[in-house]
């Protein structure tokens, strides 16, 4: 076994522990708080991202954890994970939220793992070895932003970097928008064919949204870049990202830059 495929091992015992988590604590009352931002934690979230620091000081001390909760050590291999996305969501008991976690190597996601416990699906890239569901190999659908087939996600809160909704009323013209309620579950509806593409303003420590989603997506054949259609690191701050069947990234990109202004 190489090193790959034992981090990729690693990384899939640790998910499968956070979705145990997840289960545990979805049905009960009081598990959730409000950070200083205003948004939401929940008991799942620091437990999970503890329970991450623990495993890779024990398994790869050497490396470092960049947990949307809790951090841990400076290192060029960095485990970059979101306990619980879609919080808001599993704090009101409704089941859309997902584990993810990527290694990143020198700043580029090289393996990604999401759990969704509540469908028992395990998600799973190597970079450059193809993403799979449950052992089963995925790729995104070929179908164009008016294809009437085509569903679209979007994230937006109050406070976000950029603002999306005028590209939405855009965009919404040609695909059908929702908001799933986790950016990342929708994320890998782009990387199993149910969607063609996803749009998230998030920047400060949102690498953790997207880190997994980054090697998953493109290993099932899609493209994953920055809000403006730029490369960039997943060990830090990102500057959004667009996530899509590679089929309609271009369009969506000259859309964007109709609408927003580099930061």
């Amino acid at each position: 076994m190489n090193d790959y495929d034992s981090y990729l091992k690693f990384a899939q015992e640790i998910a499968i522990q956070a979705g145990k988590i997840m289960l545990n604590y979805f049905n009960k009352k009081d598990i959730s708080s409000y950070k200083g931002d205003k948004t939401i934690v929940t008991l799942a979230d620091t437990e999970i991202n503890s329970y991450l620091i623990k495993r890779v000081k024990e398994t790869y001390p050497t490396h470092s954890v960049d947990g949307e909760e809790e951090q841990f050590g400076e290192s060029k291999y960095v485990w970059v994970c979101d306990p619980v996305d879609g919080t808001a969501m599993y704090a009101r008991h409704i089941p859309v939220a997902v584990f993810s976690l990527a290694l990143v190597i020198d700043g580029i996601s090289t393996i990604g793992v999401i759990y969704d416990p509540f469908t028992n699906n395990l998600y799973s890239a190597i970079k450059g070895a193809g993403a799979y569901q449950n052992g089963e190999k995925i790729s995104v659908n070929n179908y164009d932003l008016e294809d009437m087939r085509s569903v679209s996600h979007y994230d937006m809160w109050p406070g976000a970097e950029y603002n999306i909704f005028p590209l939405i009323q855009e965009l919404g013209k040609k695909t059908y928008f929702i908001g799933l309620g986790s950016i990342i579950r929708a994320c890998l509806s782009v990387a199993s064919g149910e969607f063609i593409l996803a749009i998230f303003p998030g920047t400060k420590h949102k690498n953790c949204d997207i880190a997994a989603v980054k090697v998953i997506v493109e290993e099932a054949g899609g493209k994953v870049t920055d809000i403006f259609g730029n490369e960039q690191r997943y060990d830090k701050s990102i500057n959004g990202a667009i996530i899509s069947n590679g089929k309609v990234h271009d369009e969506v990109i000259n859309a964007i830059k109709k609408y927003l202004i580099k930061k």
